[in-house]
């Protein structure tokens, strides 16, 4: 399920990346990026919760509740108790420092809990045209300071879940050590984090590679150093600490320390051989060194695997491992010791894909073991826990497995495993998809207790977005996301209920909606075995699977008719093909080549575009046959994004290009057959549409682009005579080259694809915020309530809201009572307020209009205790409506 993470960002890089990159933004003060307007935006992310791997929680040992999160390619996050959520702190990361993204290890300041710092970068190839650094911060991640580094990070590399490979010294914080890959070594600071060195003494940058055989650099990189843990029994306050242990990517010699402030190093003796230490986490109360060791790097491999407790005073090793090595089929790597018990600790083995991950605690320093399931009689298991994941239901994938397998998984690639140092009750781990926690752990000691599991991820948005849809009616918005697919977004400040589905793809790569027929939405993706092709009649409310053509190895690019009625593609592994109906008899479309880029025309269903090359295609025969344009000008390679404005008819805008050549924002209103370079735009990589300013007759443009110097992501209301920047210096999010649209309901609304963090959102101080409380309706009514699902402690509900009069609705609202004191968690195709057991439901902005017999239908999940009866009456606009 994180495997694609990699081809999300490569797809990323392909389109643009590695054309050659951006050059540098003029200085915010300088006389160009003066002239150029600017607007207020308050921004926001349409809501997923997660959807990315998160490889490292940290907590400050000396400050209650405060807590970090880091992730591979989206930035790094801190905890807010309060609102239980997460706050994004590199968001102020702009395009030409896109790798700062990928953050490889994070570390919180135990002295001074205001500081806390990042390592930052993304690959270690040339796929990230930049060194790496380390932030620096004095306010908690609100500010951030920079030091460069004279070589690359790997945020978004194999053996990323191990570490933490950045770490500051409990006893004099103006020392921190930072672990290098690449064989760069291990590297120091003396004055918090200012400027670093190279710690020559130190005898060995580590040899291990995932595949030696990797030609791009990716998995034949050296992993180098890969943790820092302090001996704070050695030190006094002032004073380096004395001991320190540091983990290497060396599979005979993982484990070093030195005695001496880092002075002198020396192999651990007597250590574990034949495998990679992934964590070194010291419990200096009792003067252990916990170690879990794996085969490989990870996050995603790891066949076999070990764990063992190092006696700091004795140097005796044990292998405390929960079971058999001929038993382990997996790694183990998130490793946590409960602060307030320190000889409680717990181990994850990380790389247990099937049928879920497990989670081991030992309350006797590892001479024993629990574990958070085990079987009965196979396929049959017990678990420890219970989880609910009402606040992001999708979780479950919309699968049904069978036994010993369940839904929602315990986790996959759970490297990050973290007890509050303050709290024995609370827990944090991170997944390939979210963070999850409890705050009961304790439990798991009583016999037959059960804690309690819950995503704990709100705030933490770490999509990678590929494209975007905002259809005239119907849901708002509409996603295509690496690894976790996509989702129907009916609220922006609701999770979505569930991911797209028949299929599932790993990552969709490109949708579409019929402009004149918005119900008729089509997307292509990567799936390992399935169709490629998807296609929804209901809005993207439900799916089906098409038929691919021969060869089809990846999604590509889709493009639906005006009116639905035909569909072109151009898969990968194929060439563009075109079928009338929903894809069941391809056709090969000729006069374009491979790899071409497809749109539709947004007002004729049987014109379709193409792009590929710097060769612009047209077809006016539903895509069977294209010819080139006789255009000129256009960018030479396929960093291009094209889009046909609505309602007007053969009015296309192109945008992309490279720095080596023709780079920036294209006009044709001819169809293609001839484009107008926009002079006052350098460079642009997306373009989108949504509604007209007041007064104005031609729709909002936007676009990712560079303008008078300045990179942002800007706004046109004349046709793209002047542009406004909307964004500004803290509101970056790195490379926003995927995709972009407006709202075409929303004034000012515009939506952002960004690499990892997500979904952004921004409304201007002056968006029209919509029409105000839909009326209630008048007339009889129906309702149908059906529990779809319960489990312990919650459960999902599907209503049905029928118009049994003679007129229609515009706007409506039910209202009902649960007998039982039920309470709403989450809902979806509508919006609710609640007092108590008292419930109204009402019409979000694009389902308030229902005719006389006819239906509209929701769904929620909620929380009971006790028992959970249906409510025994409903009423809609101060009618009773009957039931059945």
């Amino acid at each position: 399920m994180r495997r694609t993470r990699i081809l999300t960002v490569l797809l990323a890089l392909a389109a643009g990346l590695l054309t050659g990159g951006p050059p540098a933004a003029l200085a915010s003060g300088s006389p160009a990026a003066a002239a150029v307007a600017a607007d207020s935006y308050t921004w926001k992310n349409a809501r997923v919760d997660g959807g990315g791997f998160v490889p490292g929680i940290v907590f400050n040992r000396s400050e209650k509740d405060l807590a970090y999160a880091r992730t591979d390619i989206g930035g790094a996050y801190r905890w807010e108790e309060g609102t239980k959520s997460w706050t994004p702190l590199l968001d102020h990361v702009g395009w030409d420092d896109w790798g700062h993204t990928g953050v490889v290890s994070v570390a919180s300041d135990s002295v001074d809990p205001d500081r806390v710092y990042a390592a930052v970068g993304t690959y270690t190839n040339d796929w990230d045209p930049g060194n790496g650094a380390v932030l620096r911060s004095a306010d908690r991640g609100a500010t951030w300071e920079k030091a460069d580094l004279p070589f690359k990070l790997g945020g978004n590399m194999p053996g990323r879940g191990m570490g933490e490979r950045l770490a500051v010294d409990p006893h004099d914080n103006d020392v921190l050590y930072l672990g290098a890959p690449s064989g760069n070594g291990l590297w120091r600071s003396t004055d918090a984090g200012v400027t670093w060195s190279e710690v020559t003494a130190f005898p060995n940058p580590g040899n291990y590679v995932q595949d030696p055989t990797d030609t791009s650099g990716y998995a034949s990189d050296n992993q180098g150093v890969v943790w820092v843990t302090f001996d704070e029994s050695t030190g006094t306050a002032g004073a380096p600490t004395k001991t320190v242990y540091v983990g290497v990517a060396d599979k005979e010699n993982a484990v070093y320390r030195s005695t001496d402030a880092g002075a002198t190093w020396e192999r651990v003796a007597g250590q574990p051989t034949g495998y990679l230490a992934h964590k070194g986490v010291l419990d200096a109360e009792n003067g252990h060194l916990y170690l879990a060791y794996s085969d490989t790097g990870g996050p995603y491999d790891g066949g076999k695997g070990r764990l063992y407790r190092y006696a700091t005073v004795t140097g005796t090793w044990t292998d405390i491992s929960p079971v058999a090595e001929a038993d382990t089929y997996f790694g183990f790597s998130g490793l946590t010791v409960d602060r307030q018990n320190p000889g409680t600790v717990m181990a994850t083995a990380y790389s247990s894909w099937w049928p879920d991950t497990q989670i081991y605690r030992s309350t006797d320093s590892g001479a024993t073991w629990t574990q958070a399931w085990e079987y009965t009689s196979y396929p049959a298991r017990e678990n420890r826990y219970t989880m609910d994941v009402s606040s992001s239901p999708w979780l479950t994938w919309g699968a049904n497995p069978s036994p010993p397998e369940q839904t929602p998984k315990l986790g996959w690639m759970t490297e990050a495993l973290e007890i509050d140092p303050f709290d024995s009750d609370r827990m944090m781990y991170g997944t390939g998809a979210t963070v999850y926690g409890t705050e009961n752990l304790t439990n798991w000691d009583d016999e037959g207790g059960e804690f309690a599991i819950e995503p704990m991820v709100r705030g933490l948005e770490e999509t990678a977005v590929n494209d975007l849809a905002a259809p005239p009616s119907g849901a708002p918005l509409l996603s295509a996301l690496g690894d976790v697919g996509g989702f129907r977004h009916t609220s922006l400040t609701e999770v979505p209920s569930m991911m797209f589905t028949s299929p599932n793809f790993t990552s969709t790569t490109s949708l579409d909606f019929a402009e004149t027929n918005p119900d008729v939405v089509v997307r292509a993706g990567n799936l390992d075995a399935g169709p490629h092709i998807a296609f929804s009649t209901d809005n993207g409310a439900n799916w089906f699977g098409g038929t691919d053509p021969a060869g089809v190895s990846g999604g590509g690019t889709v493009a639906a008719g005006a009116d639905g009625s035909r569909f072109v593609w151009s898969p990968q592994g194929a060439g563009v093909h075109h079928t009338a109906g929903f894809g069941t008899s391809w056709q090969p479309s000729s006069g374009i080549p491979a790899g071409a880029v497809v749109e539709s025309d947004r007002v004729d269903p049987h014109t379709f575009y193409g792009f590929k090359s710097g060769k612009f295609y047209v077809s006016t025969d539903g895509g069977a046959t294209f010819t080139a344009s006789a255009a000129t000008g256009l960018p030479a390679g396929d960093s291009v994004r094209f889009k046909a404005l609505p309602g007007g008819e053969g009015d296309i805008w192109l945008a992309g290009g490279a720095a080596d050549g023709p780079y920036g924002l294209w006009h044709s209103t001819d169809g293609g057959a001839s484009f107008t370079k926009l002079p006052n735009v350098d460079e642009a990589d997306t373009v989108g549409f949504g509604k007209a300013a007041p007064g104005a007759s031609y729709q909002t443009l936007y676009t990712s682009a560079e303008i008078a110097g300045v990179r942002g992501i800007f706004r046109s209301t004349d046709q793209g005579a002047t542009w406004t920047r909307v964004n500004d210096d803290a509101h970056q999010w790195g490379w926003t080259g995927a995709a972009i649209t407006g709202d075409p309901r929303v004034y000012g609304r515009v939506y952002v694809a960004t690499n990892g963090r997500g979904i952004v959102y921004g409304d201007t101080a002056g968006t029209d915020p919509g029409p105000g409380p839909d009326p209630e309706p008048a007339g009889a009514c129906a309702v149908a309530y059906t529990v779809t699902n319960q489990w312990g402690g919650g459960f999902q509900a599907d209503v049905r809201l029928t118009n049994t009069g003679t007129s229609a609705w515009d706007g409506w609202s039910l209202r009902w009572s649960f007998p039982d004191g039920q309470r709403v968690t989450r809902m979806w195709n509508a919006e609710h307020t609640a007092s108590g057991g008292s419930v109204t439901a009402r019409n979000t902005g694009w389902n308030g209009t229902v005719a006389a017999g006819a239906s509209v239908a929701f769904g929620f999940t909620g929380q009971w205790s006790g028992g959970n009866s249906l409510p025994a009456s409903f009423t809609a606009g101060g009618e009773a409506c009957s039931t059945g």
